[in-house]
């Protein structure tokens, strides 16, 4: 059995690549400050001995784990956000894992970071980090004056696409520094990208809550308003190869989301009752929009010629739209009959974006769906880490 530890846990990716390796392990120490990605993870994968909340207060345990992981927080570094670097309070996280290295000495440890650290403060961070982390050698180049502060490791990095290497439907580029021991076989290769066979479609829920569909006026919120052409507000849909990259800050209603276009949303009732009138849903008001008001008012006529007809659900009587958005009939004011006012533009589910990082049906969570959101977006996707801890001689 080996031991493991991780800082910046978050859900548990790494835990979940070991499962699914069938690599039994003990969990020496797991680390996060995220209240909500700690109950998570306890929920998955039960309560560890030692679970700080604070990498700083962090003990060091002084027998050495076979791998250590760490994926300080990207956004110092991400191309999506300010990229202040060290500058950022999160940026400098980096030295608190070199630290442990230095002295827990794992035999591997593996590193996460987004592609935009490549290029922070013009490489010289990235730079720095392949200083202090390779002693030994840099992706077998051997090191003839380490820096006195440099660890005695050999170090391989690369960048990793999850669609080409886990076989999922997002485009998620991210940068792993992989370390080896000195009295270890320092011998690594990175695995190879393969063609993806999946689409989108193979993660999407099929029974999806209205909730997740935007209404008519955000949607055209984001298409009308001045910087429509910065964001290009172009949903994507079922049949898509990929998804862009997932982000701890999506869903909060910007236009540069994932969204998806679907070809009609799930909940629309369908009336057959001959004795009720007939409700007109969503895909119903978009064909008689379309057909402008002729139909629209003969159906409204037959409907309200009856007078006395009542809802099957809300037990309310029918009565007419006093507005003008549109030639319909509600049934007071319950949206599960008439959803006027909703377009088929829907967020992903945060079910949706957990497979898209490679997690498991079996994975679950309490959260609220903007923690949900959150946490997906910060984690690792599985199948990546399991081919890359695959390549340990363990």
């Amino acid at each position: 059995m080996i031991k493991v530890g991780s800082d910046f846990s978050g859900v548990g990716a790494f835990d979940q690549a070991l499962q699914r390796l069938g690599i039994a392990y003990e969990t020496i120490f797991a680390c996060d400050n995220d209240k909500y990605a700690r109950e998570t993870y306890v929920e998955n994968y039960g309560q560890p001995t030692y679970f700080p909340v604070d990498v700083y207060e962090r003990e060091i345990p002084k027998e050495s784990l076979d791998i250590y992981m760490s994926s300080p927080p990207c956004q110092a570094f991400s191309m999506s956000g300010l990229r202040l670097g060290k500058e950022d309070k999160r940026g400098i996280l980096f030295f608190n894992s070199h630290e442990f290295i230095k002295e827990n000495k794992p035999r591997f440890f593996i590193f996460e970071n987004v592609k935009g650290l490549l290029s922070d403060d013009g490489g010289r961070t990235f730079q720095e980090w392949l200083n202090l982390l390779g002693g030994k050698s840099v992706n077998g180049l051997p090191i003839l004056f380490p820096y006195d502060d440099s660890v005695p490791y050999h170090i391989y990095y690369y960048t990793l696409n999850a669609k080409s290497v886990a076989n999922v439907p997002q485009n998620r580029d991210r940068v792993f520094i992989i370390g080896i021991r000195d009295d270890e076989d320092n011998r690594f290769t990175f695995p190879k990208g393969k063609p993806l066979t999946k689409k989108l479609s193979d993660v999407l829920e099929s029974n999806v809550d209205e909730k997740y569909f935007l209404s008519t006026k955000l949607v055209n919120t984001f298409i009308t308003r001045p910087q429509a052409q910065d964001y290009k507000f172009i949903p994507l849909n079922e049949e898509s190869e990929t998804c862009p990259t997932l982000l701890s800050r999506y869903y909060k209603c910007g236009a540069t989301d994932p969204y998806l276009k679907v070809s009609e949303p799930p909940w629309i009732a369908d009336y057959k009752n001959e004795d009720i009138s007939p409700l007109v849903g969503q895909t119903e008001w978009k064909q008689l929009t379309e057909r402008r008001t002729e139909e629209a008012k003969k159906i409204r006529k037959e409907s309200l010629a009856k007078g006395k007809d009542y809802s099957p659900r809300r037990g309310k009587e029918l009565v007419e739209r006093q507005d003008e958005v549109s030639n319909t009939i509600t049934s007071g004011q319950s949206k599960e009959h008439l959803l006027h006012n909703k377009t088929n533009v829907r967020r992903l589910t945060p079910r949706e974006c957990f497979r898209l990082m490679d997690f498991p049906e079996t994975f679950t969570w309490k959260c609220s769906d903007t923690q949900a959101y959150r946490q997906a977006g910060n984690s690792i996707v599985v199948g990546v880490l399991c081919e890359i801890i695959k390549k340990f001689k363990i």
